[in-house]
């Protein structure tokens, strides 16, 4: 069985690489950082928009490319290798992929064409402060499709045109929980501050706020479960991107970098920084293979698939990022080198869609449960 690319993949990725390198560069990254009235940079957002990137696996009837979830695999490791400060995970990863898992007809064809285009944005809103969603911490409440409550934190909350919002319907378990596509034009919303502002968040509270039910009703939880499965195998390989750059970067450094007459990479201390760089990055890069091999063929193992593909990632970017900055010494502390947006960007990842912990469980369960039967 052969997890790896084709051949017109490989050619993709070349091509993404290429584009971003040249329209997002750390100067642009450092744009969006330094500036807090900034976003995203939606320069390049139009640019990505243009290319058709927002609609890679949207079905061509609504717009889109009608390429596989792999294609969108192939883009996330390259947005993650140049930390494109754009909404992209929000609105494609899991707005776009939850009307595509959950919509009706009626519903994709409303929002589909305008995601695909990237003349709207799209986030999801499950968190409600610290710690792991569960049924019995979801507090947003919704009566006759009118929302109340507080999700926080948001990612791309702030800037997005809509939210799927993981709203109480019933009793506190799974069944009493329903998803709502909530139009956020005339929501109430508030920036959040994080580790990375190059990835926006916000605290949004909805005061009945009228939403479109999405799905069946008490279907919510499985759906939203379905939908992040999904969602986490695109964001392990932005992660696997993200490693990929920390460890090409530490490497040319420690290359370049001589002290007492030599490269510091001819040291044993740093080669074996970089060497568990590299296993790291690998076996994360091997995990996410298979997430995106599961999500594309719709194996029975996804769910096991995606929690392994999290894990190994998430791992795999921060010991990157953080091995990165010490392979720089003294200097890789500083604002003027660019270390510190990878390790910013690999903190926050880790806790997109619930923490290395909450992927642990997961992984665990799942694999107890497929043992059982």
């Amino acid at each position: 069985m052969n997890f790896d690319f084709s051949d017109d993949q490989r050619m993709l990725r070349d091509q993404a690489r290429k584009f971003l390198t040249d329209q997002s560069p750390p100067r642009v990254v450092r744009n969006v950082l330094e500036d807090s009235a900034k976003a995203y940079d939606d320069t390049l957002w139009g640019d990505m928009a243009a290319l058709g990137w927002m609609g890679t696996a949207v079905p061509e009837e609504y717009g889109g490319a009608g390429l596989c979830p792999e294609d969108l695999c192939v883009l996330a490791e390259e947005l993650g290798r140049s930390l494109a400060p754009t909404p992209f995970s929000s609105s494609v990863y899991l707005a776009t992929e939850a009307i595509l898992v959950a919509g009706s007809e009626a519903q994709k064809q409303k929002y589909l064409p305008d995601l695909a285009m990237g003349e709207t944005i799209g986030c999801f809103a499950l968190a409600e402060g610290v710690g792991v969603p569960t049924p019995r911490t979801i507090s947003v409440t919704a009566s006759n499709s009118a929302l109340n409550g507080v999700k926080e934190p948001v990612a791309d909350g702030d800037v997005a045109t809509f939210a799927v919002v993981l709203a109480r319907t019933g009793d506190a378990d799974e069944r009493g929980m329903s998803l709502f596509i909530v139009d956020l034009s005339d929501v109430e919303r508030e920036p959040v501050e994080t580790i990375d502002p190059t990835r926006s968040h916000a605290r949004i509270t909805f005061n009945g706020a009228q939403g479109e039910l999405l799905g069946a009703e008490g279907e919510g939880w499985d759906l939203a479960q379905k939908i992040i499965d999904r969602a986490a195998v695109y964001f392990a390989f932005e992660q696997v991107g993200g490693a990929q750059a920390s460890l090409d970067m530490a490497v040319d450094y420690a290359k370049n970098r001589f002290a007492f007459g030599r490269p510091i990479g001819s040291y044993q201390a740093i080669k074996h920084k970089l060497a568990d760089m590299y296993i790291a990055t690998e076996l994360a890069r091997s995990n996410a293979y298979y997430g995106a091999w599961a999500i594309t063929t719709g194996a029975p193992d996804v769910a096991v698939a995606a929690a392994a593909a999290r894990v190994a990632a998430s791992e795999a970017f921060n010991h990157s990022a953080r091995e990165n900055i010490q392979t720089h010494g003294g200097m890789g502390f500083t604002w003027e080198f660019d270390c510190h947006m990878y390790y910013r960007r690999a903190k926050l990842l880790s806790l997109a869609l619930g923490g290395e912990r909450r992927w642990k469980d997961r992984l665990i369960s799942q694999l107890e449960a497929r043992n059982a039967a």
